[in-house]
């Protein structure tokens, strides 16, 4: 009987280390989702192209240092963007939603560039 039981908790244990986590993702609840702001004449500062999602850091005309998450690369580079979209000391136009904590910066929803040309973080609905 005892043997039963010990050979029943090593299965056990086994099954809890081969367990493999679930897919996580953090929640969209820090932005004010679907009240997007407008902001002109920020400058680049830098572009980061990394997964999970993409990182865009700007300077407003205050000097004021801004950060927005944005999408996947994965998603990004399907709606015409690359890791070379964006360049430091680039002049842009962006909307996005903002932070609920107060904090310089929010989830980017578009990006207008100097040449007129506005590319979007999210599918169009239309």
């Amino acid at each position: 009987m005892a043997g039963r039981i010990g050979l029943a908790l090593v299965a056990f244990a086994g099954v809890l280390m081969a367990a493999t986590p679930g897919a996580a993702h953090h929640s969209t609840a820090m932005f004010e989702w679907g009240k997007p702001i407008e902001m002109k004449g920020l400058t680049v500062e830098r572009w980061e192209w990394t997964n999970p999602h993409t990182f865009l850091y700007a300077r407003d005309a205050e000097g004021n240092r801004w950060a927005f998450e944005g999408m996947s690369p994965n998603h990004l580079s399907r709606a015409g963007w690359s890791k070379r979209t964006l360049a430091p000391g680039e002049k842009i136009d962006l909307s996005y939603y903002k932070l609920r904590d107060g904090r310089r910066g929010g989830f980017n929803v578009t990006v207008t560039k100097a040449d007129g040309a506005t590319l979007k973080q999210l599918p169009s609905r239309d």
